[in-house]
């Protein structure tokens, strides 16, 4: 009898390959067919090296060419094992129409002042001509609407498109949507986590953002579920962190910059913050008393191999400025305007480098430097 390589594949595409679905042709396991007469010889390729599996294989092409082909045909099966390469799992979130950047300001403890650098963040790129936005993801301890003298504020619902969205709160330039808008000053939120990131996807994906460059994410301290459900619903461009240089900060601070470097979620780390970097007493403004520590966040960012964005003093009027509800970085030819827009400026040039050098994940690329010519406009 003359043996065919077609009849053998058709007896092979009966047999199912274990773990795959697919038969052992379509799943591209039948690497080649070769025939001498009425010998046949069929190389496999198996992702698994299980004993069990490579015998079961060898024993259903035997079978299967026999009944279908050739009873009589003497079968050699050579099975090579490659296993294949596991995709690594990575957070992915659906990217929002409109907005260019998110940036993710975190802290490994709270108390190191991150939402006071998120605000001035927000206001200096404001400034510089940016369209921005606070997302306000600190659900039991909102102080957005309080830094942006929005408090008593409340978020109208807008129609877009036929459906109805929630329009951030707008002041300074910076629109502003947070938790802290339906709830009491007085009010508790005893939420558990589920609830918690049901409220955050709300306002994520129920807001009319509008055109935005840059969405600022204000994290809770820590590393916990809140990080989670915000990574998982937003692709995020990229991190700033923020802490003291004291070393109980900086130990926090350094499980935050892992936090974000895990294989699971892998969001590119911009930078580092210093805030409270040393007091300046009005009276005596170029005496500096590093009270915490001096230059620790600025080691910790050279450890770390990521960027010092840049130093925060620690003065009077920025605690003042926050609780009044307006943010320090609006006060002009200031030491504090100085800091921010440094750092700020920073922070975009890393977002570009970012975005040049690492595959986008949000719908829009910054490209340009344009921004930043713009920090003396009023």
């Amino acid at each position: 009898m003359v043996l065919k390589k077609k009849d053998i594949l058709k007896a092979l595409e009966t047999i199912s390959v274990a773990g795959e679905g697919k038969n052992m042709v379509e799943a591209g396991a039948v690497q080649n067919i070769m025939i001498f007469g009425d010998e046949v010889v069929v190389d496999l390729v198996l992702a698994t090296p299980a004993l069990h599996i490579k015998k079961r294989a060898e024993v259903d092409i035997l079978k299967a060419i026999h009944e279908q082909v050739y009873e009589k045909a003497k079968v050699k099966v050579n099975i090579k094992v490659e296993a294949q390469e596991k995709k690594k799992p990575e957070i992915k979130g659906k990217p929002i129409p409109g907005i260019k950047n998110i940036i993710a300001v975190a802290s490994g403890k709270g108390g190191v002042g991150k939402s006071t650098v998120t605000a001035n963040l927000a206001v200096t790129l404001s400034k510089m001509g940016f369209n921005v936005g606070i997302l306000d993801a600190d659900i039991y301890g909102p102080s957005t609407p309080m830094m942006f003298d929005v408090e008593a504020e409340r978020p109208l619902s807008v129609n877009v498109n036929g459906k109805s969205k929630m329009k951030p709160i707008e002041n300074y330039g910076v629109k502003i949507l947070s938790i802290g808008f339906f709830t009491k000053p007085n009010q508790a939120v005893v939420w558990r986590g589920p609830m918690a990131a049901k409220a955050l996807n709300q306002m994520i994906f129920d807001a009319a953002w509008g055109e935005l460059d840059f969405l600022l994410v204000d994290l809770p301290p820590g590393t916990g579920d809140i990080h989670l459900s915000i990574m998982q619903s937003l692709p995020i461009t990229g991190a700033v962190v923020v802490s003291t240089p004291q070393n109980m900060a900086l130990a926090d601070a350094k499980r935050g910059v892992a936090m974000f470097q895990q294989e699971s979620i892998n969001v590119p780390v911009l930078g580092i913050v210093e805030n409270m970097a040393y007091f300046t007493p009005e009276e005596l403004p170029e005496n500096k008393y590093y009270i915490f520590g001096r230059e620790g966040a600025k080691n910790l960012a050279e450890d770390l191999e990521v960027r010092f964005l840049g130093e925060v003093p620690l003065v009077q009027s920025l605690r003042e400025s926050g609780d009044i509800g307006r943010p320090a970085a609006l006060q002009e030819g200031t030491p504090l305007e100085e800091a921010f827009k440094e750092i700020t400026r920073n922070m975009v040039e890393e977002t570009v480098k970012r975005n040049e050098n690492l595959p986008a994940t949000e719908a829009v690329k910054i490209t340009t430097m344009a921004g930043c010519s713009a920090v003396n406009k009023k």
